[in-house]
């Protein structure tokens, strides 16, 4: 264990298993980051896929419901028209009864013969 050789050959095979490491440790390191990056970016494009179909899914329903509401918002206004016009209707009698009911009010009690 005196000699030069050796303690250069321990050193190399030492410099040598440290540079394998390192080389190996780097190796590793870039392929682990390379995978993770592949991973994320896949992870991005599929949420970004779910995302626009969400935004479409909800457009549509949205669009759905704006039809719908349009759609009850005009049976609603027409239901509303026919009973204004049948009240009114029932308005216009119930003055012509009025009218009537105080013309014969005033025949019977000969208001009107003055």
């Amino acid at each position: 264990m005196t000699e030069p050789q050796v303690w250069t050959l321990i050193g190399v095979f030492a410099a040598a298993m440290f540079g394998t490491m390192t080389l190996m440790s780097t190796m590793f390191l870039r392929t682990m980051q390379n995978g993770f990056d592949s991973v994320r970016t896949e992870f991005r494009t599929e949420f970004d896929s779910v995302r626009t179909e969400f935004r479409n899914e909800f457009a549509s329903v949205r669009t759905e419901f704006r039809n719908e509401f349009a759609s009850v918002r005009a049976e609603s206004g027409s239901e509303f028209a026919n009973v204004r016009t049948e009240i009114r209707a029932i308005h216009d009698r119930i003055d012509h009864l009025d009218r009537d009911v105080s013309a014969i009010y005033r025949h019977i009690f000969g208001i009107d013969r003055g």
